[in-house]
């Protein structure tokens, strides 16, 4: 590059950044080269094609040295562009339609035309899936996405990279929130100058709709990923919080002991990308930088895996490897984009060596998974109670009391750079355990249609009955203690307290039986056990189970206890322990309910989880 460049360079960017038109090569192939795989194009097609002038693939962010980035018409533009730049190898795609009208687009690349999901399942390819723009402000996937990509089909990034694996490119997932465009959306974050907003046009949260599945978006997406089922599954964020000098944070799922050992090929990846971003001049992390009590490092980090609500614990719950990538906030954009280029080349590095052993990897997994039955499985983590100590790279800062809030103010000082000894929480223990069912789960009829709804989405396998059966010998869940949490994402979650406990049932024709021998079971369990914490039940899907829908009035109870105590020596006994009760013995409702809730009238679904585990098929 020439000294005026290179000059250009060092006054615009910061260190380790250079102006990507200026780095990497746009054109198509030459005419007459080869086309391998892909749509068949009649001569006269081909001729066009390769007379019609290259498009041009510089993003907005390029073209203004990374002080705004593009609006969606851009990601329009860029889409089929790139399919045409690279006639064979790149393919614009539309999998979905958002709620404002908008197309969501994606870009498959692959060198011998691995283009669609029946061409990579033929080739058993691997496929890296990587997405921008879940939270929209956080828009550094998307300008960084479509360098990387534009150098994976040069051959300037990770060379036979696209001949080993198939990559497919989300550049904004959350596209309605991408175009509620304005400044100061985040103003926590160091540019763009505009950018978008981090929900929806519904105000969904997208990075926590992965297992109910509400949003449009969201839906198209689970579509995507059943239909390509990637083996790395990739999603670019900027983090908020402290100021520090780390510059990006990676961390891949699953960390706790998986089937298959999965967890092993995610832990080698990890590993792998923090060494060579290492090596490429950044501060990495393997955790997500959040303090355990806000503002103060002393406090110390949790590194305990999320629950599936979350991009990289679903994909982890698929048997697949999830990796949330956080540039950090308080880096300027450039430096964000530049984190998530060289992110995505050391995976792509890795997968031009070892994309068989994470194909390999993710069958075990789902080998193993379909071997459940019988098993126990953890369904959260927690982390142990001893830290070590984590050399963590952050600033002088200072706490004082504070005029505006009453409270304390953090004062970060960033020209004084500081080595923070921080308790870092990694040693993960399971938490909630559970043993997979012997066969597996049953939804009666009255649910069937909606939870059969969610399953097809998540590529769960499940079967109707054709016939009822009555009186089966299940496990049911009847709610102890019903506690409903602040409204949540559009939702009322629920925490139940309860144990399955042996019953019979009898089951409707066209109730659902869930078979856990199959390869989804872990997430399987995660929708369907009552205590997960993004189970169906949890959401709140099931409330209305848990209300009284019929009662008795009180001089009705008044009348019937008398008659129930006449009649049930042992139930006398029982009203007199618990009147020891002093709360119980003042509580007229508690006293009649006691009656009510033994009379025949009683209904006996009220708190009754309709799922049930079963130990044989139906």
């Amino acid at each position: 590059m020439s000294r005026p460049r290179a000059a250009l360079r060092r006054r615009i960017f910061p260190v380790g950044i250079a102006p990507i038109a200026l780095l990497a090569s746009c054109q198509a192939p030459a005419p007459g080269s080869p086309v391998i795989g892909g749509p068949a194009r009649t001569a006269g097609a081909a001729q066009a094609a390769q007379a019609a002038p290259t498009p041009s693939l510089v993003t907005e962010a390029e073209r203004t040295g990374f002080q705004r980035t593009g609006r969606y018409a851009e990601v329009e533009r860029l889409c089929p562009a790139f399919e045409q730049a690279y006639p064979g190898r790149a393919r614009c795609i539309r999998f979905g339609t958002t709620p404002e009208g908008r197309p969501m687009l994606a870009i498959a690349a692959s060198d011998d035309g691995a283009l669609d999901p029946a061409a990579a399942r033929a080739k058993r390819r691997p496929v890296i899936l990587f997405q921008g723009g879940i939270h929209a402000g956080e828009i550094d996937g998307k300008d960084g996405g479509f360098w990387a990509l534009r150098e994976l089909l040069d051959g300037a990034m990770a060379p036979g990279a696209l001949a080993a694996t198939t990559a497919l490119f989300v550049p904004v997932f959350n596209v309605d929130g991408h175009e509620r465009f304005r400044r100061n959306q985040r103003p926590n974050q160091r540019g763009p100058e505009e950018m978008g907003f981090r929900t929806t046009g519904q105000n969904l949260n997208l990075n926590r709709d992965y297992m109910k599945a509400e949003a449009p978006e969201m839906r198209a997406m689970l579509a995507l990923l059943d239909a390509w089922d990637p083996v790395v599954q990739v999603d670019l964020h900027a983090t908020d919080g402290a100021k520090f000098q780390h510059d990006v944070a990676v961390i891949v799922e699953p960390s706790a002991p998986h089937p298959g050992g999965l967890d092993a090929a995610a832990r080698e990846l990890s590993e792998a990308l923090q060494a060579r971003l290492s090596a490429l001049g950044h501060l990495p992390l393997p955790f997500y930088p959040s303090f355990r009590e806000d503002d103060d490092p002393a406090s110390g980090i949790s590194a305990k895996p999320g629950p599936p609500r979350y991009s990289q614990s679903y994909g982890a719950a698929r048997n697949r490897v999830g990796v949330l990538v956080e540039t950090h906030s308080w880096a300027t954009h450039a430096a964000r984009v530049r984190a998530v280029h060289d992110l995505l080349a050391a995976l792509f590095e890795r997968a031009a060596a070892g994309a068989g052993a994470l194909r390999a990897a993710a069958d075990r997994a789902d080998a193993a998974a379909a071997r459940l039955a019988g098993a126990p499985f953890a369904l959260t983590h927690r982390a142990g109670p001893v830290p070590r100590i984590f050399p963590f790279r952050g600033y002088a800062y200072e706490k004082r009391a504070s005029e505006i809030s009453g409270g304390t103010w953090t004062r970060y000082d960033e020209s004084r750079p500081e080595i923070w000894r921080v308790p870092l929480f990694d040693r993960i223990e399971p938490d909630l355990t559970v043993t997979a069912p012997a066969a597996g789960y049953v939804v009666p009829a009255a649910h069937a249609a909606w939870v059969a709804d969610k399953l097809r989405l998540h590529g769960v396998r499940y079967e109707r009955l054709p016939e009822a059966r009555p009186g089966v010998a299940v496990e049911a869940f009847r709610a102890d203690a019903v506690a409903y949490e602040p409204s949540f994402e559009g939702r009322t979650p629920v925490k139940l307290k309860g144990a399955f406990r042996p019953e019979r049932q009898d089951l409707p024709a066209g109730s659902l039986f869930v078979p856990i021998a199959q390869p989804r079971a872990p997430l399987v369990m995660h929708l369907l056990e009552p205590l997960a914490p993004d189970s169906l039940v949890a959401w709140g899907f099931f409330n209305a189970a848990f209300e009284r829908k019929e009662y008795m009035e009180a001089y009705v109870a008044e009348e019937e206890a008398r008659r129930m105590l006449a009649a049930d020596p042992a139930l006398r006994a029982e009203f007199e322990a618990r009147l020891r009760d002093p709360a119980f013995a003042k509580d007229a409702k508690a006293r009649l309910d006691f009656f009510y809730q033994r009379h025949p009238s009683w209904d006996e679904r009220v708190n009754l989880v309709p799922v049930f585990r079963v130990a044989a098929s139906p």
